[in-house]
């Protein structure tokens, strides 16, 4: 099982995903980020939300496993570093530590939230937003049974982490957190390029694992569209902040 299940282009992302970032400032409002301060955004992707830290004055260190965002990131003049999030390679370096839309990607979570534990300085804050539970389930349902169909296994582990509420606090709580406020926030989200373009970019990492052919996808992508008979997209995302102890 690999630590992360993600895999991006990052042109693809911004032209079909741009929607990601742009909902992301209310986590980002959560952080506050202040001049000065030093902040690691976990799962950077192309910088639009690291930059965005950046111009409200604080230092900033963005950090993804992906060679394409990475490089789109550095190309808005950012501190852009190529590392997974469970294999950090900071200590007490950080006043606060930031992350949109990732950690449910990190299968490796319990070493995640440890490294980023590490990661800050004591009395840091950890804020962000992920998906939580029950987050895509309409989408993702009908995208396996459009693979079985045709006649393809969809993977047998899971590609994300979608964590209850519960489940989520423990897990930061056992890594030294204190403080975890983590809550469940319904998103249902128009998909501006449709579902279809939504599967061949959102879910492509899925495809390759189920041995989906590139010349079949978008047939297989449009039945999941027709399926599912709406462009909404139906997200619930869980939002958190939470501290390291002085």
């Amino acid at each position: 099982m690999p630590a992360s299940t993600s895999d991006w282009d990052a042109a693809d992302y911004a032209r079909v995903g741009g929607f990601v970032p742009a909902l992301g400032t209310a986590a980002l409002d959560l952080l506050d980020p202040q001049p000065g301060e030093t902040i690691l955004d976990v799962g950077c992707g192309d910088g639009t939300l690291t930059l965005s830290i950046k111009q409200r004055g604080a230092e900033v260190v963005g950090i993804d496993n992906n060679l394409s965002m990475i490089a789109a990131a550095r190309a808005k003049g950012l501190d852009a570093r190529l590392m997974d999030a469970a294999e950090l390679k900071f200590a007490e370096a950080f006043d606060a530590a930031f992350s949109n839309a990732t950690l449910h990607w990190v299968l490796d979570k319990e070493r995640a939230a440890r490294a980023i534990w590490f990661a800050l300085k004591f009395g840091g804050r950890f804020c962000g937003e992920m998906g939580g539970d029950g987050n895509l389930a309409r989408l993702r349902e009908a995208l396996d049974d459009v693979l079985v169909l045709r006649g393809f296994g969809p993977p047998t582990y899971a590609a994300n982490w979608y964590p209850t509420v519960a489940e989520f606090t423990a897990l930061y709580e056992a890594a030294g957190f204190e403080a975890v406020d983590a809550r469940l926030v319904e998103r249902p989200t128009r998909l501006e390029h449709g579902v279809a373009a939504w599967v061949t970019t959102f879910r492509k990492g899925w495809l390759d694992r189920a041995g989906v052919p590139e010349e079949e996808r978008p047939a297989i992508a449009e039945a999941v569209a027709e399926r599912v008979g709406s462009d909404v997209a139906d997200y619930v995302r869980l939002r958190f902040s939470m501290r390291k102890p002085k």
